[in-house]
Order: C-alpha cells, then sequence, then structure tokens
C-alpha cells in the first residue's frame, strides 16, 4: 500500500473513491497511520497493525478533533503497545474497567443514606417480595416513609405539625460513615424518645443495609458490623411481643363504642376485622366482586406464600353490615353532589372497593385507626391495635371450642403441622358451620340481638 507524507492540505483534499464504501491514505512517517475516508464523507485517523498474526485496526479521531501530530503520537504508542506483545484493544478495556471501578468505588464512599434509600424505596415499590412472593404492600411502604421523614409541616389529620421519623437523622449522613459507634449513638438517641419504635426503625434500617450489600452501586460501603456489633445489640430494646386482646367480658363495651362510629365504612370495617379475624390490608382490599352473597362468601387476597387467595365464610352479621354498604355505595349522588362531579369533569360511578373512601387516593379505606382510637378512647379499654382485632379473633374463638386448625384456615396461616398440611381439606360449609358459631357467640356476648333471615 502507498504511503504519503501527510500534511494539512493532503488530508483535507483526501476522498472516498467513487464507488468504494471507504478509502485510505496511509502516513509515511508513522508506521500503521492511516485516515480513512468513507462514502458519507466522514474522514477519520486510524491506525493499523498486527497481534500475533491478527491485524487490529482502532479509530483514533476524527480529522476535525484531532490533529496530524496528535495521530502520530497515539499511533506511535499503539505500535509500542504491539511491540512488547500487548493487544491495543485489551488494554482500552482494562483501562475501562478500572476507570469504572474507581468511580464506583468513589461513588461509595460519597453517596449519602438518603440517596441510597429512595433507591431502596423505589425497589421496595416494584419488585415483589422474596419472603411473601407478592408485591409489598401500600402500609409497609408508608412505614418505611414515615421512619425517614424529616418532620415539620402540617399533617391533613389533627392539624398537628409532623415529627420527624426515628430514621431521619440517619438520612443526610454518608454510607460510609454508618459504623457500629455512629449506629450505637443514634440509638440511644432515639430509644430516648420511644424505645418500640427506634427498635423498629432499627429493623427496618437493617434490611436495608442488607440491600445495600446485594447492589452493585453500594456493595461494600456499610460494614456488617455496624449492626451486628456487640456495642450496638447491646443497646438494642428487648422486643417484647404484643399481646392487646379483647377479653370476652370488652365485647358489649367494644362493639358499643365501634357502632357508634359516625361513619358506616369504618364501623363495618372494624367489626369485619374482629369477625374475621382478617389481616388489615387484605381487608381493605376487599372489593366487591369478592363477595358472594348468594353462597356467603368472601375472597381474600392471601398472602400465605404458593396460595393465590383463600375464602372464607361470609357470617350472617357481617353479611348484614355489608349488605347497608353495597346499598349505601350504589345510592346516586343528590343534584348537588352530581353537579360537583361535573364541574371536575367526572362522571359518578358505584365504588369497587367495600370499603370505599372518598379521600383516600386509590378509593378504599386507608386509615382507620384514628377513628378506632377515637371511638376506645372513654370506653376504658386499654389500648387495642387493629391486629389485636385479628388476635382477639383466634383467642376468643377458643369458647366456643372451634378446632384450631379452622381457626387457622379461616385467617390465613400457613398451615404447622402435617396433619394440615396434607390430609385436611375442609369444605366451606364446614368452614361456615364453625365460623357463624363464632360470630353468634360473639354478639351474644356483646348483647347484640340479631336474627337472621
Amino acid at each position: 500500500m502507498a504511503k504519503i507524507n501527510f500534511t494539512v492540505a493532503r488530508v483535507e483534499a483526501h476522498r472516498c473513491a467513487e464507488g468504494k464504501s471507504q478509502s485510505f491514505l496511509w502516513d509515511s512517517k508513522t508506521p500503521g497511520l492511516g485516515l480513512r475516508a468513507t462514502a458519507g464523507g466522514a474522514k477519520a485517523f486510524i491506525f493499523q497493525g498486527k497481534v500475533h498474526g491478527s491485524t487490529v485496526r482502532i479509530t483514533i479521531g476524527d480529522v476535525r478533533v484531532k490533529t496530524i501530530a496528535e495521530a502520530q503520537a497515539r499511533a506511535r504508542a499503539l505500535q509500542s503497545l504491539i511491540d512488547n506483545g500487548k493487544d491495543p484493544r485489551e488494554e482500552a478495556a482494562n483501562r475501562k474497567v478500572e476507570h469504572q471501578a474507581s468511580q464506583l468505588a468513589k461513588r461509595r464512599q460519597e453517596v449519602t443514606v438518603g440517596e441510597a434509600w429512595e433507591h431502596y424505596l423505589e425497589h421496595l415499590r416494584t419488585k415483589i417480595s422474596p419472603k411473601t412472593k407478592k408485591p409489598r404492600s401500600e402500609r409497609y411502604i408508608v412505614d418505611h416513609i414515615n421512619l425517614s421523614s424529616p418532620g415539620g409541616g402540617i399533617a391533613k389529620r389533627g392539624g398537628k405539625e409532623k415529627v420527624r421519623g426515628p430514621l431521619a437523622p440517619l438520612m443526610p449522613q454518608k454510607l460510609s460513615e454508618i459504623t457500629a459507634t455512629n449506629m450505637a449513638d443514634w440509638l440511644e438517641l432515639e430509644i430516648a424518645r420511644g424505645p418500640t419504635n427506634a427498635a423498629h426503625a432499627f429493623g427496618l434500617f437493617k434490611a436495608f443495609i442488607r440491600w445495600c450489600d446485594t447492589h452493585e452501586t453500594y456493595a461494600g460501603a456499610v460494614s456488617h458490623d455496624a449492626y451486628a456489633s456487640p456495642k450496638v445489640k447491646g443497646i438494642l430494646p428487648r422486643s417484647v411481643a404484643k399481646d392487646d386482646c379483647l377479653q370476652r367480658e370488652q365485647l358489649a363495651v367494644w362493639f358499643a363504642a365501634v357502632r357508634e362510629i359516625a361513619n358506616p365504612v369504618i364501623s363495618a370495617y372494624l367489626q369485619g376485622l374482629l369477625i374475621t379475624g382478617a389481616r388489615r390490608e387484605e381487608l381493605a382490599a376487599l372489593r366487591w366482586e369478592d363477595v358472594d352473597f348468594r353462597w356467603r362468601s368472601l375472597t381474600m387476597n392471601d398472602k400465605v406464600e404458593g396460595t393465590g387467595g383463600r375464602t372464607i365464610p361470609l357470617t350472617p352479621f357481617l353479611m348484614d353490615l355489608l349488605l347497608g354498604l353495597k346499598q349505601l355505595n350504589e345510592t346516586p349522588p343528590n343534584k348537588r353532589q352530581a353537579a360537583r362531579f361535573a364541574d371536575r369533569g367526572e362522571q359518578w360511578a358505584p365504588s369497587q372497593w367495600v370499603f370505599a373512601s372518598k379521600t383516600a387516593s386509590d378509593g378504599k379505606i386507608a386509615e382507620p385507626r384514628h377513628a378506632h382510637n377515637r371511638a376506645l378512647a372513654s370506653t376504658g379499654l386499654p389500648h387495642l391495635s387493629l391486629h389485636g382485632l385479628r388476635r382477639s379473633f383466634g383467642t376468643l374463638s377458643e369458647w366456643v371450642e372451634v378446632p384450631v386448625g379452622v381457626v387457622a384456615q379461616i385467617q390465613g396461616h400457613k398451615p404447622s403441622a402435617i396433619a394440615e398440611k396434607h390430609y385436611r381439606r375442609r369444605p366451606l360449609d364446614l368452614l361456615r358451620m364453625w365460623h357463624d358459631k363464632i360470630e353468634a357467640w360473639m354478639l351474644d356476648q356483646a348483647g347484640i340481638k340479631f336474627t337472621v333471615t
């Protein structure tokens, strides 16, 4: 191949030969340096050489960016690598990997907890739980947000100033700064504000650190010692199992208070939690298509691994409550309400949710705890959580001598014994017989006169 001495004029004058896709000129001063012109008019300096018998061609740069001198210097450097038995392409790839590793290490050192936490929240929102094989609940996500909230501003409910979450002080810190000493100092501060909340926040933060270790961007940024050190574990509050549960003699007071709640949806929902022993999220997510009034059944979105949902009996008293909600849901709006819909460009339609809410973003009941707590405030009853109502169902059912397996199946607990796993398949009518007895006993203890029609 003919070689010429590269000059600015010769480089400028070089064109792709007609009928070809590309044409080359080769520099006589610098071995391997070439000038390539394409049919499209592009021109670039290239280098061509042989490595272990194989031809290597590398683009050095566009002639508008690289000068002849720069191209020659680069070509000599590439030829030097080849003379030493190295492939320039492999060297470039290695440098790229080293650069990326260096940038990643720098990112790990500089990234804040808050930045990684937002990435973690997105992971929780979009990926299924490895434990339940289902998406995380909205309440679970909101719990993470609240615990990391900086506070400030006025809450929509109650009009009080928002309190910062226990994880908020950690958010501005760098991940690389989270150490056992750092965590111990933070825990001591938060335990003084509230030991239960601090322990809960620590558990969620520990899961976050473990997730960081599985992510290439954050892996190794936080030491395992940050949460596993004896220094941290030594001051961590002992986890005390909750045992809030209604007693038999408290049923009359509880039912009376809950039935006085002005909002019929919340009132029915709370009674439904006690009567079915369901989890708060699965009952709140009940749709009208999940309710079968003819065959008296409810289909719950079960969280137990490997199930697509469970069907439980719809007891007579609860069915009466739901029929009332159905009638309320299907009642068209009055003229004033219809005008509001028209002003917003909306068209009224019955809600798909059994426990519908006009204020919730997704249309279903979101936070009934406040109404429940207010209803019980003047009753003298001890604090009772919504999960305590589920616990109450399981406990109070023993008064009716219901088989433990029946209660577990109604509540959606995973079978715990070999016989339950492999040999018990109770039909709905058998569950209904026992479930009706549980409800009737509760109503009797509460002094509620209800006649099955």
